[in-house]
């Protein structure tokens, strides 16, 4: 299914007190994303590994004159324990009591080499950040979510994760699991309020975009803030009841 974010016309404030997690929000599409719903009305949860690029999207956000002060979740997926998953769950309880929106877009691109010369163990760190974590998270964040009258999470999928490709590796094999995590989740809470969508965004102009195609010409591509308008979507209330669904921005 394709989402044309140039069609999707939407209101200053369709995100209007929406609490959302963000995942990968210090550079890229999350940090685009983060700064449009924060202009919208959103809360925004800012999570990263890097303490110092968080708290500069932290202020660009408070530059563009947010009513609501952002959060920052400072967390490496990479080596995080179910302590510090719990930890972050805690602290948006504490701070917040819900959860409306959760953005899974952090990922690591691993290995671009044939099967029979990829490393096992960055095959498992690929898996592991990019499907492992956001399933532990989503797992955690689970309770806030259901606390929500409208919640809706958001897992980031690629076109090598519906068709393989040769030397795309562990990151295509996560990418197929995470369009299966989408789904299974949507169809779990069928009888709820929880919808669960995929986003394959294209080619977009992002660093893991130039370091899979270093000789792309980079001012061809679509930048993040082209393509916010899909994910606002599905993150307000015009996309309720849309669940179970994968979509490509066009």
């Amino acid at each position: 299914m394709n989402i044309n974010p140039k069609d999707y016309q939407y209101t200053d404030d369709i995100l209007n007190d929406r609490i959302i997690l963000i995942t990968g929000a210090s550079d890229g599409i999350g940090r685009a994303l983060a700064l449009s719903a924060a202009a919208l009305g959103a809360r925004v949860i800012l999570h990263g590994r890097n303490t110092q690029k968080l708290e500069q999207v932290y202020d660009d956000i408070e530059k563009i004159g947010s009513a609501l002060t952002p959060a920052i979740a400072v967390l490496d997926l990479s080596v995080a324990t179910g302590d510090d998953y719990a930890a972050l769950a805690d602290s948006v309880e504490d701070s917040f009591g819900k959860l409306d929106g959760l953005l899974h877009n952090a990922a690591i691109l691993g290995q671009r080499l044939p099967l029979d010369q990829y490393d096992p163990n960055e095959w498992a760190q690929v898996l592991h950040v990019n499907l492992t974590a956001p399933m532990v998270l989503t797992q955690v964040l689970m309770p806030l979510l259901r606390k929500s009258a409208d919640p809706s999470v958001i897992f980031t999928s690629s076109g090598v994760g519906r068709i393989g490709k040769a030397f795309w590796g562990a990151y295509s094999a996560s990418k197929f699991g995470i369009e299966a995590l989408s789904q299974i989740l949507a169809e779990e809470n069928t009888h709820t309020g929880l919808r669960a969508n995929c986003i394959n965004p294209g080619p977009v102009r992002t660093n893991m975009r130039l370091q899979a195609y270093p000789a792309e010409n980079k001012d061809k591509l679509a930048t993040p803030e082209d393509i916010t308008a899909a994910y606002i979507y599905l993150l307000g209330p015009d996309s309720k009841g849309i669940t179970g669904k994968s979509f490509d921005i066009s």
